[in-house]
């Protein structure tokens, strides 16, 4: 199905128009040129009414100093005349067969933004993405993938600030080099103390029995010329038991009863040391769940660029970017104006490919090389334009003078001054 365009124009006591007839070129764009206030909008504006209806109509349609009701006529490439007359603008559409039709045939094939493309480009961010997406029919999918990621970016910042204070935390509580790695228990330190005093009581009662051998060997000695044989065995005995005695050695309670004393202290330090230590493995607890929350997202973000990638985009380096239109890697308010209008042009073609042409106001802000570039691009996409530029020059198709249509020169791009 080839897009429809408007073959024809005219239009008689619209608000700043007098009579105003002319036909646009089929592809790319016709100029209206003129001063300022002399009737340039006026015609887009008419165009507008006449094929978008009563949302469009204006709110003084009728000339001021008129008696004569105002009209419009446009013939369209698909055969149908359009056209809106008298106080009220009743609307007539009437096929090639001479049928009759009504709004409900128009809104099949004009795109409403094409008929008022501000309102594209003054439309959010968001708006002007969403736009794009569902042009190319990943609306869903990338809403789905903005989700996923906004969610997972919330949690890698909560993740991140929490991790942020655990370290802090760790870092400040005090650690001690000293300290034993678990804490110290007093019942176990009493009992090696018992334990030491036992084995001490041993050795004193070795040492009481030595005595009493000592005893019994000096008694015996004085009875040594009676009882010379027991008394060499009991020498016997008493040198084994002193040899014995020689050898023990008594165990010091010293550091059992100053660790008994310390033991709050000690304990307190290995509190500190097992409470930073469970503070640090929590601080990189939190900043492995923050590193996997960051590949999650790159991935999330890697599978938007890939179905980007992969769209039947309407203009060769557009995208979106964290939910930003982008063109050229460009977000809008950084685009030149004429990128905007180009942009802008491209997604509202797509929209509806039947409707062929756009709607454009003010055309001064490009210089004559960027005007010359985005007609020629207008013209290989075979969309038409229609356009208003406050100049007189050689690149207006038709010049507007108090209403009126000047001239209507055939524009030659060649002989424009640049």
């Amino acid at each position: 199905m080839k897009s429809v365009k408007i073959t024809s124009f005219e239009a008689e006591n619209v608000k700043r128009v007098k009579a105003v007839q002319f036909s646009p070129a089929a592809d790319g764009l016709t100029i209206i040129g003129g001063r300022n206030d002399q009737g340039k909008t006026t015609i887009l504006d008419s165009i507008a009414w006449t094929l978008g209806g009563e949302r469009f109509r204006p709110s003084s349609a009728v000339r001021d100093g008129s008696v004569t009701p105002p009209m419009t006529r446009i013939v369209l490439s698909n055969g149908l005349v359009v056209q809106r007359s008298g106080k009220n603008g009743s609307l007539k559409v009437t096929d090639p067969s001479g049928k009759q039709a009504g709004q409900q045939l128009l809104n099949t094939f004009v795109e409403q933004l094409a008929l008022n493309l501000p309102k594209f480009m003054s439309s959010g961010d968001g708006e002007k993405a969403a736009t794009l997406l569902r042009v190319i029919g990943l609306e869903d999918q990338i809403r789905e993938l903005d989700r996923q990621e906004k969610e997972l970016y919330s949690q890698r910042h909560a993740i991140g600030q929490i991790a942020d204070q655990k370290k802090k935390y760790a870092k400040e509580l005090p650690s001690f080099a000293d300290a034993p790695k678990e804490p110290v228990s007093a019942l176990e330190l009493i009992q090696k103390q018992q334990e030491i005093l036992y084995r001490n009581g041993e050795n004193q009662r070795k040492r009481e029995r030595a005595a009493q051998m000592e005893q019994r060997r000096q008694d015996l000695a004085r009875r040594l010329s009676e009882l010379e044989e027991e008394y060499a065995a009991v020498c016997q005995d008493c040198e084994t038991a002193q040899k014995n005695a020689l050898d023990l050695l008594d165990e010091s309670t010293d550091e059992l009863e100053q660790s008994l004393f310390d033991i709050e202290t000690i304990n307190k330090k290995v509190a500190a040391n097992q409470e930073k230590a469970r503070a640090e493995m929590e601080a990189k607890t939190y900043f492995e769940q923050y590193e996997r929350l960051a590949q999650q997202l790159e991935s999330i973000r890697a599978e938007r660029i890939a179905l980007l990638d992969k769209a039947p985009l309407p203009l060769p380096g557009l995208s979106v970017e964290n939910g930003k239109l982008t063109y050229q890697g460009k977000s809008w308010d950084c685009m030149s104006g004429s990128g905007q209008l180009k942009v802008a042009t491209a997604i509202v073609r797509a929209l509806n490919p039947a409707c062929g042409f756009v709607l454009l106001d003010k055309l001064e802000q490009m210089d004559l090389d960027t005007l010359r570039e985005f007609g020629a691009w207008m013209e290989e996409e075979g969309l038409q334009g229609i356009a208003t530029r406050v100049s007189t020059g050689g690149e207006c198709s038709i010049i507007i003078e108090d209403g009126r249509e000047l001239a209507s020169p055939e524009i030659d791009w060649g002989k424009v001054e640049f």
